[in-house]
């Protein structure tokens, strides 16, 4: 009865973690690259493909981590346009995989892509052995987005909300789970020759830290978002720079 009224809680309150998976592809306004305007030879764009962690909870959207990554990148020279998100609180890696194929950018080439998925797979007790399948899929997607070049994909763990308040003390539980969800997709990653990046260590230090977490208790803050794009930037200032 109790794991049964935590799970209840969970798909009530979760606002940016669990919804049912999307079975047909979803139409996602999104804003392409545009075209029209003149920009250096040297401009690169930039996809951040994920779901609540990418998009922000509870946090202004300049302070998430495709942003402040956006802003490193160009104080560093290396000029990136604003980040284009396919990326909304809920999405299992089966509702991201619809989505961008129903977001009508297939012939459009990134100069750098981010992705982060497959909190709300866990969160809803899916299947391990689909998660690989599932993220290995988006991941080859990304890949092609980014023009075929692995090296510009970038992919972030997924963070342990097992030791945020909104857990309710089920972190022994959830934790083991999340390990076992990065193991699957570091493993992937490393296997197609991209970046990996772990954030999930970080994520942890919100047991003793609840300033690392949005108001709502169970996403990240800005000053989170801070220490994973402190991490990231460098990643993608020497990849990109190769």
């Amino acid at each position: 009865m109790k794991r049964l009224l935590f799970m209840l809680l969970l798909l009530a309150g979760l606002s940016g973690c669990t919804k049912k998976a999307a079975t047909v592809p979803v139409a996602v306004a999104i804003r392409l690259p545009d075209t029209t305007k003149t920009t250096a030879s040297d401009t690169l764009s930039y996809l951040a493909l994920g779901d609540s962690y990418t998009a922000g909870v509870d946090v202004n959207q300049n302070d998430t981590y495709p942003y402040l990554l956006d802003s490193v990148l160009n104080k560093r020279s290396i000029h990136i346009l604003p980040p284009i998100e396919i990326a909304k609180p809920g999405w299992t890696t089966v509702d991201l995989i619809n989505a961008v194929g129903g977001s009508g950018i297939g012939s459009t080439k990134f100069g750098l892509v981010t992705l982060m998925i497959g909190v709300n797979d866990e969160a809803q007790g899916l299947s391990i052995s689909d998660y690989r399948l599932k993220f290995a899929q988006i991941l080859n997607t990304a890949i092609n987005l980014a023009g075929g070049k692995a090296s510009h994909v970038f992919v972030l763990s997924i963070p342990d909300w097992g030791v945020t308040p909104f857990a309710k003390g089920q972190g022994s539980t959830i934790g083991p789970q999340i390990d076992l969800f990065n193991d699957i997709n570091k493993s992937v990653t490393l296997q197609a020759e991209a970046n990996y990046l772990n954030v999930t260590d970080i994520s942890r230090l919100a047991a003793t830290d609840t300033t690392l977490l949005a108001a709502d208790e169970l996403h990240p803050s800005k000053k989170m978002y801070t220490l994973w794009t402190n991490l990231l930037a460098p990643l993608v200032t020497r990849k990109l720079k190769n």
